[in-house]
């Protein structure tokens, strides 16, 4: 298998399982109307990564705005080209935040990134579902791949890496990179693999604790689908091509966010904790400062 190809598989793979979500119907969060407001999502284009964006520029319930140049989600680094760390360079960018496991890392590699931008170790871990998934599909066998990911299969595996994120320790990486984005002036870059799953939930849960509509939280968790299109089917025309998997679709629902991942999600949250704002305090760990210097740091 080539590097290229190895490093395709990783950006799938690592990021299936780096997730957030049970899967059963749920009522909305909300029964109160919400502002209409649009997904803006600004998309940063870089040569070695297609899921970067500002999360600036969503409009809270009380009229205000995200600031841009604060929060900056991603999937992973460790492709980017001398052109894309310059024009990361110009965003000011204090610390870069990997969510990524040993494995994934030793896996990939580490990230790339300009001069001055510490790098920071967090990573949320997946239960072991990385490596599992990792030999199940270089062993080229369509009936353990079936068994594997056929039938609902595939939605179970993402169901019992999205319940890990409620542990005592993603808690803890969670929450904690919310204080570091609530201390700091300057911008904060967080990513997992495909920027979609650990980073889509931490992102949804940063942007409903600094008041950002839940409707327009899960249009940002939801846009990784768009950006990802295009780099997900051509990973699935290699995985066939390579002769690694007979039906590479089975592996969509690894690559995709889904309202359903999320809805569960949340109904798990509310299970442990009774609503959101429990989940901040109880959960994640923020006291009432953290969440007022959040909200200051990152809207006005």
């Amino acid at each position: 298998m080539s590097a290229r190809m190895k490093n395709s598989i990783i950006s799938l793979i690592g990021a299936a399982f780096a997730t957030v979500a049970l899967t059963a119907v749920t009522t909305p969060l909300t029964a109160v109307a919400e502002p209409n407001t649009a997904a803006v999502g600004a998309r940063i284009e870089l040569q070695g990564a297609v899921n970067v964006r500002d999360i600036g520029g969503y409009r809270t319930y009380d009229g205000e705005t995200v600031k841009s140049g604060k929060a900056i989600r991603a999937d992973s680094l460790e492709k980017l080209t001398d052109a894309d760390m310059q024009k990361l360079a110009g965003l000011n960018l204090r610390t870069a935040i990997d969510l990524r496991t040993p494995a994934e890392v030793q896996f990939a590699g580490q990230d790339k990134l300009p001069n001055g931008v510490a790098p920071v170790v967090r990573p949320i871990d997946d239960t072991g579902l990385f490596q599992q998934m990792m030999a199940a599909i270089q062993s080229g066998d369509p009936q353990q791949q079936e068994e594997l990911l056929g039938n609902g299969k595939a939605e179970e595996l993402m169901e019992r890496v999205y319940g890990s994120f409620l542990s005592a320790g993603s808690r803890t990486a969670f929450g904690q990179t919310i204080r570091d984005l609530a201390a700091t002036d300057k911008a904060t870059l967080y990513h997992c693999t495909a920027g979609k799953d650990r980073t889509g939930w931490l992102t949804y849960v940063l942007l409903r604790a600094v008041g950002v509509p839940e409707s327009t939280a899960r249009q940002d968790y939801l846009l990784s689908n768009q950006y990802r299109a295009a780099a997900d089917a051509k990973l699935r025309e290699q995985v066939k091509q390579a002769g690694l998997m007979e039906n590479p679709d089975l592996l969509i629902p690894l690559q995709e966010v889904r309202d359903a991942y999320l809805d569960n999600a949340i109904q798990q949250m509310e299970q442990d904790y009774g609503d959101f704002g429990k989940f901040l305090t109880n959960g994640l760990g923020l006291d009432g400062g953290t969440i007022l210097k959040l909200r200051k740091n990152l809207v006005g």
